[in-house]
């Protein structure tokens, strides 16, 4: 299973409104600058990620967008299904129950169903909460005398 930019990306964009979550509305072009992302990439990932109801939006000249809850109410694992369309290690997971014909005889389906349900706990065991405590711990700790 690969990442697409389309998920790493929309991760990105959402951590930075996570941390700018007490600000109010965040333009594209104030999260393009951050994180270094196409403005025009960031728009294909809006429509997206606002057919879920995940952000806020606000027209206008203070317009953009916003967490629509905390941080701590999004997980990893949401995020990537959302942009990814899943995240099946093989594409007779993709689907339950599971259409493939030989699904009944198949050796390898429980190694398969076994690592899917290792990337799912894993991924939605993480919040975007948990990803900005630890960048938060790691500058911390980062000190020099």
């Amino acid at each position: 299973m690969k990442i697409s930019t389309k998920g790493r990306y929309a991760l990105r964009m959402l951590l930075d409104l996570a941390q700018h979550n007490n600000t109010g509305f965040i333009s594209l072009k104030d999260i393009s600058k951050r994180q270094n992302i196409s403005k025009k990439y960031l728009e294909q990932i809006v429509p997206i990620l606002n057919k879920s109801d995940i952000l806020q939006t606000n027209r206008g000249f203070q317009g953009g967008y916003k967490l629509a809850k905390a941080p701590d109410k999004y997980t990893v694992g949401e995020i990537l299904r959302m942009t990814e369309g899943g995240l099946s290690p093989v594409a007779c997971m993709d689907q339950m129950p599971n259409q493939c014909e030989r699904s009944g005889e198949c050796p390898t389906l429980p190694i398969w169903q076994g690592l899917s349900k290792v990337i799912n706990e894993y991924l939605d065991g993480i919040t975007l909460q948990d990803i900005l405590d630890q960048q938060n711990e790691r500058y911390t700790n980062d000190y020099i005398i």
